[in-house]
């Protein structure tokens, strides 16, 4: 089916070759990323108002990444064209009015004599009177600026500068404290990189391959759909050069996938866990998690080779609180019972969902069914059919926006991540301080360990911390207990003060230096 995700700034290829030529001159650094101060430059060519060039590189750079790659800058150079004959410019126009490659390269006023300056400059020769960059080889073009020991002023993107971050800053705080056992594993290039994944959770028979086979539009290797339980594993779907799945083990190991943290929970669950890579425009922009069925009570854990966390959905769905934000419900296959039965069952769901996620809100339930079969209009009736086409539309808007918001998720991340790394350090160097220095030091583990949620509530009191930000008590206290609290480090403040710094200051300016050029 057709998300409006998978488009690309296409044109034809003439124009292609051209667009090429523009970017590589454009890109002073040879990164393939244009910034901001490059892109002011170069537009201000089109002759355009600042209001009209605010508009474009919004709209191009709708993942408000802080730079443009080739594709965004078709996209900007067609929009540019467009405002050059009159067009009011939208987000959508490019997709739904207009053919993209009836559009011609926009008038850059200036930019042959630029260009002949600039090979002059250099020392390159014309060749037949015609200037022609030359391309940087692909390898050289776009290796990642974090890999080197750059200043904040001199990376290329929000990702870039947060991996500097990261590594200088806030790593080191969490390797003192030993927060990557506690809380979440040390993140890597390819954890900033990854693209936004989408995990389906259900039990047995509610659609979930299918709705993946739905959005795509086609079957992904490994997929098999039928009415007896068949997902027996996790397997995620993204995009690659050809179809082909891959094993878990593999893939944990695979230095640009995300999975590496994946290895702590052993051979068993990676025997379980595949990827399925196959090449799609969708998967361009998103990947998707395809999860075994939710069993119930003691199954969950006697008849499966690895611990899935939960025993039931309602646990699943609480095991994800703090990313309530994140989560999304769909009633599917609702055309398998007339409007009546609908109802009650809608109504039946909300109860139980207002148990489960115990907020006062409701949650946002999307109706419908999402599969290659046509409707039942004889269940559904015309009620029916029009609430599923407006549900159907609501939850593809939803999911075209998380490409979007990829960049804005992972710098909130990024921050809670911070914020809770101190918080462990706190914790952590607290326990050290309550130790004794000579004798009685494992009855006073034992006390510190018993007595673990009075000992938050201590270090909350002492550095005014929120009480919502301090980790589950039980789980802290059972991976506590696999170590000597003795030889945990003490306070550091510089360590502290480089994160409050990072937090207060290094971000604001990064996310500064790359919003809107024409703001």
């Amino acid at each position: 089916m057709e998300t409006g995700l998978g488009r690309v700034g296409s044109c034809s290829k003439e124009d292609q070759k051209i667009y090429q030529e523009w970017f590589n001159f454009t890109d002073s650094d040879g990164d393939g990323r244009i910034t901001g101060n490059d892109a002011t430059k170069f537009f201000s060519m089109s002759r355009l108002s600042r209001p009209e060039l605010k508009q474009i590189w919004a709209i191009a750079d709708s993942k408000r990444q802080g730079f443009l790659g080739f594709a965004e800058f078709i996209t900007a150079m067609q929009l540019v064209s467009l405002a050059q004959a009159g067009h009011e410019l939208t987000s959508d126009m490019l997709k739904t009015e207009i053919n993209d490659e009836n559009i011609k390269p926009p008038l850059m006023e200036g930019l042959d004599t630029l260009k002949t300056k600039s090979l002059t400059i250099n020392g390159q020769p014309e060749a037949n009177g015609a200037a022609h960059s030359q391309p940087l080889p692909s390898t050289q073009r776009f290796i990642s600026k974090s890999s080197k020991k750059l200043p904040l002023d001199a990376v290329t993107s929000i990702i870039d500068g947060l991996k500097r971050l990261y590594i200088e800053k806030l790593k080191p705080l969490e390797d003192t404290y030993r927060f990557n056992d506690f809380v979440s594993p040390f993140l890597t290039d390819s954890d900033f990189d990854a693209k936004p994944m989408v995990m389906l959770l259900g039990q047995y028979s509610t659609g979930k391959t299918t709705f993946i086979k739905h959005l795509l539009g086609c079957n992904y290797p490994g997929a098999h759909i039928g009415p007896e339980p068949t997902t027996d594993r996790f397997i995620v779907v993204m995009s690659g050069p050809d179809e082909r799945s891959i094993p878990g083990n593999t893939i944990a190991v695979h230095a640009d996938m995300p999975f590496s943290g994946l290895t702590t929970f052993g051979g068993a669950f990676l025997s379980k866990f595949e990827c399925s890579q196959m090449p799609h425009p969708l998967l361009d922009q998103i990947t998707f998690v395809d999860t075994p069925g939710v069993l119930s009570g003691e199954k969950q854990r006697t008849q499966r080779s690895y611990d899935f966390t939960a025993m039931n959905l309602s646990e699943s769905l609480h095991s994800l609180r703090g990313h309530d934000d994140k989560i999304r419900v769909v009633l599917n296959k609702a055309d398998k019972v007339d409007t009546q039965q609908l109802m009650r069952v809608y109504g039946a769901l909300m109860w139980s969902l207002g148990k489960v996620l115990n907020t006062p809100e409701v949650a946002r339930v999307y109706i419908g069914s999402f599969s290659e079969k046509p409707l039942d209009e004889a269940a559904a009736g015309p009620i029916g059919k029009d609430l599923f086409v407006k549900e159907q539309d609501d939850l593809l808007a939803d999911l075209i926006d998380i490409p979007k918001k990829a960049c804005d998720r992972r710098i909130n991340e990024f921050v809670k991540r911070a914020r809770a790394a101190k918080i462990h350090a706190y914790i952590i160097s607290h326990l050290k301080k309550e130790m004794p220095a000579v004798m009685g030091k494992a009855k006073a583990q034992q006390r510190l360990t018993d007595n673990l949620e009075d000992e938050f509530g201590k270090v909350q009191r002492e550095f005014h911390l929120p009480a919502g930000d301090f980790p589950s008590v039980e789980h802290f206290r059972q991976v506590l207990n696999g170590y000597n609290i003795d030889k945990f480090e003490k306070l550091k403040p510089k360590m502290i003060q480089a994160v409050d710094d990072m937090l207060g200051y290094e971000i604001p300016e990064l996310l500064k230096k790359f919003r809107n050029p024409y703001d």
